[in-house]
């Protein structure tokens, strides 16, 4: 299968419009790269595809990237779009997708939900949008020559509809990882991946359950629990916000060491996050550990 990053960067991106920080200046001064807001593509033939998440940056993606251009009047080589949480970095892009194109749209049923009680996303004309809940667990066709199948881990509600009592380690259909399997030639199972762009804490059957995966696409929020609160930059930790950390004794590089995996690459970085510069000790930390770092444009092989 073909994948292609999108958007490495978490909600707001990278520079983040009203941020000063470090990683914010070094961005806006080319220093750095800049990362758009989570997303990727996938394909099992190069002309067929999937989004996976649609930032509130898709229109720059769709424009920066070849693959995704029109391939003739009206006609988009883009399939199918498939939502892993109800987040506004993850939904808000469907607007861009309004123009009167066929897609189906993939989601849970609560996700479905979501986006249906919330009348600014009937502007996805339903004549040509075809909006399919799936069910957890179950196998299902998201391109030609390539199965998905969702599964719960651990997260919570999107903000907007956070109440006075937050779980962020939720398992249901409010935050899910994507398990992606191409067929060979044969028609046999060939290379699996996983995308999980939120998850709270690495629990061992989500270790179990990758196991022996030829790529993983994982959350890489924050490199600390408290980074943002250390920066000044907000109150929440990253466990708060339903993102375990990168770093540490109970980080996800030290909890995924065992794991069997092909590649390893983080996503969804915030711009706090020094994984975000490709110069940081802690970049060359995550290397040294067998993991990449994420970037917009980014092609894979899996």
């Amino acid at each position: 299968m073909q994948i292609i990053i999108l958007g490495a960067g978490a909600g707001g991106g990278l520079p983040q419009w009203n941020c000063g920080c470090r990683n914010c200046d070094a961005a806006r001064a080319g220093r750095i790269p800049a990362m758009t807001q989570s997303s990727i593509a996938v394909s099992a033939d190069g002309l067929n595809w999937a989004v996976i998440n649609a930032s509130p940056d898709l229109r720059e993606q769709l424009g920066a990237t070849r693959a995704l251009h029109p391939t003739g009047l009206r006609v988009s080589p883009i399939r199918s779009v498939l939502v892993t949480n109800g987040d506004l970095d993850h939904v808000a892009g469907l607007l861009t997708l309004r123009e009167s194109q066929p897609f189906d749209l993939f989601a849970t049923p609560a996700i479905q939900a979501v986006l249906a009680e919330n009348p600014i996303f009937q502007a996805m004309n339903p004549q040509f949008v075809t909006r399919k809940p799936v069910a957890l667990d179950q196998p299902f066709a998201l391109l030609p020559g390539l199965t998905a199948r969702l599964f719960a881990v651990p997260g919570k509600v999107p903000l907007y509809l956070e109440g006075e009592d937050v779980q962020t380690d939720l398992l249901g259909e409010q935050t899910v990882g994507v398990e992606l399997t191409a067929q060979d030639g044969a028609g046999q199972q060939g290379r699996r991946a996983y995308y999980i762009p939120g998850c709270a804490t690495v629990p061992d059957w989500l270790k179990a359950r990758i196991d022996g995966a030829d790529l993983l696409m994982f959350d890489g929020t924050l490199w600390q629990d408290d980074e943002m609160i250390r920066a000044g930059l907000g109150r929440k930790t990253g466990r708060r916000m339903g993102h375990a950390p990168v770093s540490g004794a109970d980080g996800s590089i030290a909890a995924l060491d065992g794991v069997r995996l092909g590649q390893r690459i983080f996503v969804h970085m915030n711009n706090s996050n020094p994984l975000a510069d490709p110069g940081s000790p802690e970049t060359a930390q995550a290397v040294a550990a067998g993991w990449q770092i994420g970037r917009d444009g980014m092609e894979i092989s899996a």
